[in-house]
């Protein structure tokens, strides 16, 4: 096995094999490792489904990164003659005043539908009638912003990575799984990584351990704090009203916090647990770490999405969940990514976590890895670099995006 590389990445969860298959397309020999062995369910990319739309409402900056993404995912599909993304659609409802809150983003059905016409994504404006009568399940009050996206809707993360992961292997990449990784050192040009099998040497080291980064770099990924979410998998009454033929994915906000929000998915042929996937986000209880996630659902859990989120919004499932599971969401302190270098080990390439809503990103943000590697990136563009004021991150990032990464073709320069 060899003991050294050109690139080696730490985690190859939905980044981590992202950056893999693109660092060794684009001719680097990677060596990579994850604590377990993926697609696995211990960390963020998991549980069948993830919510893919072009108008991101958490800002123009990331409108590229997603339709480059979509690109790699057809491409992908292409060559493995798999399905990876279902366009059901999507819709999202907030209040007429669109003063919602999702993944940091005030505003946020405003500025989906503010993305959407900026960018000459197809979409509609939907009025609370016509949602009714296309969507009868969703219990609208007739006060509602409606967003709907039909070119949106669901990935399947567990087949992405491990079709990834797969295009990478028959590349060249070697990929050690149930190794965790104890200490990484830069030192001059080069960075060491120690294992409990080993310690392997290489010119460039990327870390895309998801909750776990921050334990392998303390000072930059300091802030990423570690939340628990809770999956449910609700048995519909009538099966066909939330078939993906007649339901898209959604995002419904509906408080003034973070945590007023649910998201769900419609049934699909292939998928294990076999129910309609509803879940909502927390962001107040801060895990220590990864490894203190209780992964054991209690039912008064599901109770508590009925509570405060489902009932008088949607109709017509089943209180009792056929399937639950844990997750973890690793967020910034913007809920924003890093791809970049860190100032004090130019050899590191720090990539942050999802922060809730990364994975629809995650192809583009391998090339993004792979371009900052090979030095076609030198300085990533706003909202990506690891020290940096982020508070603003509307057109000016979008505009610099589409000048200096991306370039006709759609592919980083």
């Amino acid at each position: 096995m060899p003991k050294h590389a050109d690139v080696i990445v730490i985690g190859l969860g939905a980044m981590g094999a992202a950056a893999a298959w693109q660092l060794q397309r684009g001719g680097m020999n990677v060596l990579g490792f994850d604590r377990f062995r993926p697609p696995h369910a211990m960390g963020s990319s998991h549980g069948e489904t993830r919510i893919t739309r072009e108008a991101v409402g958490e800002g123009d900056h990331l409108v590229p990164l997603v339709q480059r993404s979509n690109a790699i995912w057809r491409d992908l599909e292409d060559r493995t003659k798999s399905v990876l993304f279902d366009r059901c659609g999507a819709l999202i409802i907030g209040s007429a005043e669109g003063s919602g809150i999702h993944h940091g983003r005030r505003e946020f059905v405003k500025g989906t539908v503010a993305a959407a016409r900026r960018f000459g994504i197809a979409h509609e404006v939907l009025s609370p009638a016509e949602t009714r009568h296309r969507f009868p399940q969703f219990l609208l009050q007739g006060d509602e912003l409606i967003y709907y996206e039909p070119g949106g809707g669901m990935l399947f993360p567990e087949r992405c990575i491990e079709l990834q992961l797969g295009e990478a292997k028959a590349l060249g990449a070697t990929l050690r799984f149930d190794e965790p990784v104890h200490k990484i050192a830069a030192e001059g040009g080069s960075v060491q990584v120690h294992t409990a099998a080993g310690t392997y040497e290489a010119g460039q080291l990327v870390v895309a351990a998801g909750a776990w980064s921050p334990g392998l770099l303390p000072g930059t990924l300091a802030a990423v704090s570690i939340a628990r979410q809770v999956l449910h998998w609700l048995p519909p009454d009538r099966p066909q009203q939330f078939d993906r033929n007649h339901c898209p994915v959604f995002i419904w906000t509906h408080g003034e916090t973070s945590e007023d929000s649910i998201y769900g998915f419609p049934l699909a042929p292939g998928l294990e647990a076999g129910g309609v996937k509803v879940a909502d986000e927390q962001y107040t209880a801060i895990l220590p770490g990864p490894d203190q996630l209780q992964r054991e659902i209690a039912p008064f859990e599901t109770e508590a999405l009925f509570r405060d989120h489902l009932d008088g919004r949607l109709s017509g499932l089943g209180r009792t969940a056929l399937k639950t599971a844990a997750c973890l969401y690793a967020s910034t302190d913007d809920g924003q990514f890093i791809v970049d270098r860190l100032p004090e080990a130019p050899q590191v390439i720090a990539v942050s976590a999802c922060s809730g809503h990364g994975f629809k990103h995650s192809a583009g943000l391998g090339e993004l890895v792979a371009a900052v590697a090979a030095g076609r990136v030198q300085t990533p563009p706003p909202g990506f670099r690891a020290v940096e004021p982020r508070a603003s991150l509307e057109s000016p990032g979008r505009e610099l995006m589409n000048r200096s990464l991306w370039d006709g073709s759609g592919r980083p320069r």
